[in-house]
């Protein structure tokens, strides 16, 4: 069944004013710091919340030590590109998280064939039921944080048939030992990959005389370390070695 989006028009609000006054628009208020007339106070954004329930120990660790950080560096990475002001640039980069997390995507479903493969041909149907299921809040503010909230969907998915398997006999300890550090360590590497990302685009925003200004409308994250392949090149194209 085709799923549909229902927006409610707000009714609008009326504010008490004295006499003579003029009406104030909360998106018009401006912070003002050493005379400098700043971001607005209040910036409002679309957003989708959504309570997902992940099954395995593996997803969840994924969730709780990385998945805030990325999606608040999706976020940032879209807002200081534009304050930078190249659109170009702007798209080259999401572009590149976009396939970076593209390429994981893709080969989690690869492996998720391979185990269905395995299941069908042990005539395997039953799925493992899982003693502490987490529920959690995903907050989806930019198409690659929906991006990377669908991976931690599949990777959860091939975490279950990894233990299907394992619980089946069809795969050993050892297997499903290498198996399910490989995908955590996976999706963790790219999570961190893409916080540096957004780490580095606040270092070319402050060369560019523009870091309050980011500050003011991305907030603060932690830095982020790992750098190679397609992040490599996402970094060049912010520090100007990409044309």
């Amino acid at each position: 069944m085709a799923k549909s989006c229902i927006f409610l028009k707000p009714a609008p609000t009326r504010l008490a004013l004295p006499s003579k006054a003029k009406p104030i628009s909360l998106l018009s208020t401006m912070r003002t710091v050493h005379g400098r007339s700043q971001s607005p106070i209040l910036q409002p954004r679309p957003q989708f919340d959504q309570t997902v329930t992940l099954q395995s120990e593996q997803a969840q660790r994924v969730y709780e030590r990385e998945f805030r950080r990325v999606v608040e560096a999706l976020y940032a990475i879209d807002v200081i590109l534009r304050i930078i002001g190249d659109s170009q640039e702007a798209d080259t980069v999401e572009s590149m998280v976009s396939e970076m997390i593209g390429e994981c995507a893709k080969e989690i479903k690869n492996e998720q064939a391979r185990f269905d493969k395995l299941k069908e041909d042990n005539g395997i149907t039953a799925i493992p039921r899982y003693t502490h299921p987490g529920q959690v809040q995903i907050r989806i503010v930019s198409p690659q944080a929906a991006q990377f909230a669908a991976l931690l969907r599949s990777m959860d998915a091939l975490m279950i048939s990894l233990d299907t398997l394992w619980l089946c006999g069809v795969m050993g300890n050892k297997q499903r030992g290498n198996g399910v550090y490989q995908w955590q360590q996976r999706l963790l590497r790219l999570g961190r990959k893409i916080v540096d990302i957004e780490r580095r685009a606040r270092i070319s925003a402050a060369r560019r005389g523009k870091g309050d200004e980011v500050r003011e409308a991305a907030g603060d994250l932690s830095e982020g370390k790992e750098s190679d392949g397609l992040e490599s090149k996402a970094i060049d194209v912010l520090d100007g070695k990409v044309g």
